[in-house]
């Protein structure tokens, strides 16, 4: 007797998804159920409707997608080999066959990604995503564009004459204001322009990169090169594994300069107001040399960072110490503070970095800790972004592959990955707590990428200050321990005095929420509701990268890899609006 052959990865893919596209076109729904688990996700990231949710649960899921589906005829499902050969790959905890599909809709060409789980007769599905393809977009609309003319007209203005005409907007208005000029504002203004609606990027700073030129010296990515590119242009191999603020600052600038982004800097947003009749904003606008003017866009974006508003907190007795007081976002360096006393408040990465500059220049430092905080080493740190380094496939499927995880079984993955962390990082761990400091993993054990997304921080890379800390190089004691702060420092609930010449407030930044009240009144800030963290309905992160229940308002942050995935999904949402196809 002949042995059966267990299928290749391609064909448990391809047997799964033509199954999965007669099951779709069928009336009978329980063929389709056949085909997932009973814990299986469905995320939808605009690619059947315009809906940005993940769906959970087998029945449920099959209803969502069939009807969804009908809507915008989503049809003809396959594997798409040209992207990614079928894999086997481990996905939290499980063992799985991984590839990457395409499809067309009423909407456009669209790409996701399939897990599965073989089994006989028919292998099932665990996760489903589905979106548009945003480069079959915008090929399909360059070739239907006539060629470029080679003919020249030399009275006319040359293309640096143009460039500087396009970007001062006069006599236009942009369809899009964006503003913040850093790496989220950036990535949105490219993908706009991509898909040919007119952007413009405004920030306060005075060259482009400032929002990172400007901050502390130390400062570098705490995750790896390979997570951060940029679309389009991916940073040089020679690029050091972690890159340093200012280099960070001057590639967005060159960036900036390259893609043709339209930037104006020392501009400062005082504000606007949206008019329903013509569903345009009346913005306001400052220039650093006194000049105001009211831009008209239809859209407004606003990339200032889910965390861009200092925090300073009401603490008790503060006004009673006569030394420098400085929010972790003022502070430049720790040089003028050498032989001197520092105080710094706060466990997160800004807290630390700050003390282990300050300690690096000789100064007296002690950490003030006012809740439990994670740690980790920065080089385990990287195995949450394990998918994104070594060898595989090119940025772009890797992106198709990491959107397409739906938060349950992110959950499940980066437990299992904050207990390998943990286990590397055991013997720092527990010199750590030895020396007083109070340790946490995130909710469930889950780690800090969870972390980031719920609250903005919580958490620290170690590069050394752990180990300064553990030997008492630099002091820690708990907020609790404060009795009051005095002229010279603090007097302590011991009945011990401890001497400061500097205070830093390493207490974080406001959210978004704060941002949108103060430019857009509190009516809209009600209107739209809490922004960032996620939402129990959807399992997405709440008002970003999607329409709002403000009209022309939209929200766009986090780290470079969310900034690069998600801004193609404003900029199709916008264009589907502009075009007529959807609602604002």
């Amino acid at each position: 007797m002949l042995e059966k052959l267990t299928p290749s990865a391609e064909e448990t893919a391809t047997q799964w998804v033509r199954a999965f596209d007669r099951a779709l076109a069928s009336a009978d729904q329980g063929e389709l159920v056949k085909l997932f688990l009973p814990d299986s996700h469905w995320r939808n990231l605009f690619g059947i409707s315009w809906q940005f949710a993940t769906f959970t649960g087998g029945e449920k899921l099959c209803g969502e997608l069939r009807r969804r589906a009908a809507e915008v005829r989503a049809r003809d499902f396959r594997i798409d080999t040209g992207a990614l050969a079928p894999r086997k790959a481990a996905l939290a905890g499980r063992e799985v066959i991984e590839a990457v599909i395409s499809f067309d809709t009423s909407n456009g060409p669209g790409i996701g990604a399939v897990r599965l789980i073989p089994q006989s007769p028919v292998p099932v599905a665990w996760t489903l995503s589905t979106s548009l393809d945003f480069n079959r977009i915008c090929e399909a609309r360059l070739k239907g564009r006539a060629p470029e003319s080679q003919a020249r007209d030399f009275a006319g203005p040359d293309w640096s004459e143009a460039r500087q005409a396009e970007i001062a907007f006069e006599g236009r208005e942009p369809d899009v204001l964006i503003v913040g000029g850093g790496h989220a504002g950036i990535s949105a203004a490219v993908e706009l322009k991509r898909i040919g609606l007119d952007a413009l990027v405004i920030d306060k700073g005075l060259r482009v990169g400032d929002n990172w030129r400007l901050r502390y010296r130390g400062l570098k990515l705490h995750n790896k090169t390979p997570v951060n590119h940029l679309r389009y242009l991916p940073f040089p191999p020679t690029f050091p594994e972690y890159i340093p603020k200012d280099k960070i600052a001057n590639w967005l600038e060159s960036y900036v300069d390259i893609m043709e982004v339209n930037f104006w800097t020392g501009t400062t947003f005082d504000g606007a107001e949206y008019d329903e009749l013509s569903q345009r904003w009346a913005a306001r606008v400052r220039k650093a040399d006194g000049g105001a003017r009211t831009l008209r866009p239809k859209h407004i974006v606003i990339a200032t960072s889910v965390s861009g508003t200092p925090n300073i907190p009401e603490i008790e007795t503060l006004e009673n110490f006569a030394g420098k007081v400085l929010h972790s976002s003022q502070f430049k360096g720790g040089q003028q503070w050498a032989g001197r006393s520092a105080l710094v408040l706060g466990t997160g990465t800004s807290a630390h970095d700050i003390c282990q500059e300050l300690h690096a220049h000789g100064a007296e430092v002690t950490m003030v800790q006012r809740s439990p905080t994670m740690v980790v080493n920065v080089e385990p740190a990287q195995l949450y972004d394990q998918s994104y380094l070594g060898d595989g496939p090119p940025v772009e499927i890797r992106d198709t592959l990491n959107s397409g995880l739906p938060l349950p079984v992110i959950k499940a993955a980066h437990k299992l990955i904050t207990n390998e962390v943990k286990r590397l990082d055991a013997s720092l761990l527990q010199r750590l707590e030895q020396a007083g400091f109070r340790l946490e993993f995130g909710e469930d054990g889950t780690g800090w990428p969870l972390k980031f997304r719920t609250r903005g921080g919580g958490y620290y890379f170690n590069v050394g200050c752990s180990e300064l800390i553990a030997d008492r190089k630099i002091r820690l004691i708990q907020a609790c321990d404060i009795e009051r702060f005095t002229a010279d420092g603090l007097a302590l609930g011991d009945g011990s005095t401890l001497k400061a010449d500097l205070v830093v407030l390493a207490t974080g930044y406001k959210g978004l929420e704060h941002v949108v009240s103060s430019l857009f009144g509190k009516a809209v800030a009600e209107q739209v509701g809490p922004i960032w963290g996620f939402d129990g309905d959807t399992q997405e992160l709440r008002n970003m990268w999607t329409r709002t229940r403000q009209p022309g308002l939209w929200f766009t942050g986090g780290a470079f890899s969310q900034c690069r995935i998600y801004s193609r999904y404003i900029a199709l949402q916008i264009d589907a609006i502009e075009a007529g196809r959807l609602e604002k």
